[in-house]
C-alpha cells in the first residue's frame, strides 16, 4: 500500500476529524454518566441522554443522519410524537391520585407550580425568542421532559434538543435547586409543621378519578388529551383492578423501553456544531430560572393558604408542585425531615407532585390551543 492509499484510509478515520467541539461535549456527556451512576440522579434518563451525546459527537459515525439508527429514533419517536403520550402512559399506570383525591386543595398547589412556566415565557420573548419557541422554552419550568419534548416538536422543533436536555437535567438536580429555595422561602417553624393524615380513598373513587378528569381537562383543554388521556389511561389501568398485566406492563416493560429510546434520541440531539453556541445557554438558564419559580409558586400559595386555614398546611409540599414524580415529593420528605425527624410529609407532597403532571399538560395545551 502507497503512501497515498494509506493517507487516504487514514482520512476516512473519524481520528482526523476531531474537533475542539466534539470534546467538549464528550465531557458533557460524561457528565451527564456520572451524575446518573455516581450521584444518582435520573440514572433511567442520564445515562442514555450521556451516552447519546457521545456517540453523536464521534466523527463520521452513520447514527443520526437521515435514515440511521438513532434518527429512526428520533423521527418515529419524537418527531412523530409516539414517546411523550406512551411515557404518559407509564407515568400514570405507576401514579396514585389517592392523596390528590384525598386534599384536593393540592391541585391548587400543582397549578400555582406553573407560575414559573409563564415568567420564562415573558422572559424568552423580551430576550428575542419567538412567541413559540417562548412557549417551548417555558414549559421546562414544569419539569416534565416528555411534555417538553411533546410542545417543542409542535411549536419549535429546532430547538427540540437544548429544551429536552435543559428540561432532563433540572428533573434530574431537583434535590441540588430546590432545598436552597425551600429555605429561603420558608421559616425553621413553618418547615416544622406536621400534617393531619390523609382520609382513606375507596377504590371507586380512585376509578372515577381517570374517567373524570380526562373529561373536565379534555373538553376545557382540547390540545392537551394526547398527553392527559394517556397519563389517565394508565391509571386505569392501575386502579381497576382487573387488568394487572396491562398496568404491569405500561410500568415497567413499555415504560422501561420507550426510556431507551427516549435518551439515546435526545442525546444525538446534541452536536456540538448545533449545540456549542450561545442560544442553548440561553435555554440552560431560561429553564433554571423557569425551575426555580415554579417551586417559588408553590411553596408562596402554601403560605398564603396557611393564612386562613385552621389545619396548617406546611409549605414545603408546595415545592412539590412541579412534574418531577416522585423525586420532588422526595425532597420535600427529606427537607422536612431535617427539621423535624417525626414529620412525613411524602404522602401529603405526592397531591401537588402528580397535580403539577397534570397542570404542566394543561399548560402545554394552552399554548397549543393559542400558537399551532
Amino acid at each position: 500500500m502507497d503512501v497515498f492509499s494509506l493517507n487516504s484510509l487514514l482520512l476516512k478515520t473519524g481520528i482526523f476529524h476531531l474537533t475542539v467541539g466534539h470534546l467538549v461535549m464528550w465531557a458533557i456527556g460524561f457528565l451527564f454518566i456520572y451524575l446518573g451512576i455516581k450521584k444518582d440522579f435520573e440514572p433511567l434518563l442520564l445515562v442514555p441522554i450521556g451516552f447519546g451525546i457521545f456517540i453523536v459527537n464521534l466523527p463520521l459515525t452513520p447514527l443520526a443522519d437521515k435514515g440511521d439508527l438513532i434518527w429512526i429514533f428520533y423521527h418515529y419517536g419524537l418527531e412523530w410524537e409516539v414517546i411523550p403520550p406512551l411515557i404518559f402512559m407509564g407515568v400514570g399506570a405507576l401514579t396514585d391520585f389517592g392523596p390528590l383525591i384525598a386534599n384536593p386543595k393540592t391541585l391548587l398547589l400543582g397549578a400555582a407550580a406553573q407560575f414559573g412556566v409563564y415568567v420564562t415565557f415573558f422572559g424568552a420573548i423580551a430576550l428575542g425568542f419567538t412567541v413559540k419557541e417562548a412557549a417551548s422554552i417555558g414549559i421546562i419550568g414544569g419539569a416534565d421532559g416528555p411534555t417538553c419534548i411533546y410542545l417543542t416538536a409542535k411549536l419549535a422543533p429546532r430547538l427540540l434538543g437544548a429544551n429536552a436536555i435543559a428540561a432532563y437535567s433540572y428533573m434530574a438536580m431537583v434535590p441540588l435547586i430546590q432545598p436552597p429555595i425551600m429555605r429561603l422561602l420558608t421559616s425553621k417553624k413553618e418547615r416544622q409543621i406536621v400534617m393531619k393524615q390523609l382520609r382513606p380513598v375507596s377504590k371507586l373513587e380512585k376509578i372515577l378519578f381517570p374517567m373524570i378528569a380526562t373529561l373536565v381537562i379534555c373538553l376545557l383543554v382540547p390540545d392537551s388529551a394526547p398527553l392527559m388521556a394517556m397519563l389517565m389511561l394508565g391509571n386505569l389501568f392501575r386502579e381497576c383492578g382487573v387488568v394487572q398485566r396491562l398496568s404491569h406492563a405500561a410500568q415497567n416493560e413499555l415504560l422501561n423501553i420507550v426510556t431507551i429510546f427516549l435518551g439515546i434520541a435526545v442525546g444525538t440531539t446534541m452536536k456540538a456544531e448545533t449545540f456549542l453556541n450561545p442560544q442553548p445557554i440561553f435555554i440552560f438558564i431560561l429553564g433554571l430560572i423557569a425551575f426555580s419559580f415554579s417551586t417559588m409558586g408553590g411553596l408562596l400559595l402554601a403560605k398564603f393558604f396557611n393564612l386562613f386555614l385552621k389545619d396548617k398546611i406546611n409549605p414545603l409540599i408546595g415545592s412539590a408542585g412541579v412534574s418531577a414524580v416522585p423525586m420532588a415529593a422526595r425532597v420535600t420528605q427529606r427537607v422536612g425531615q431535617q427539621e423535624n425527624p417525626r414529620n412525613f410529609l411524602l404522602m401529603h407532597a405526592m397531591g401537588p407532585n402528580v397535580a403539577g403532571v397534570i397542570g404542566t399538560a394543561t399548560a402545554a395545551g394552552m399554548f397549543l390551543a393559542f400558537l399551532k
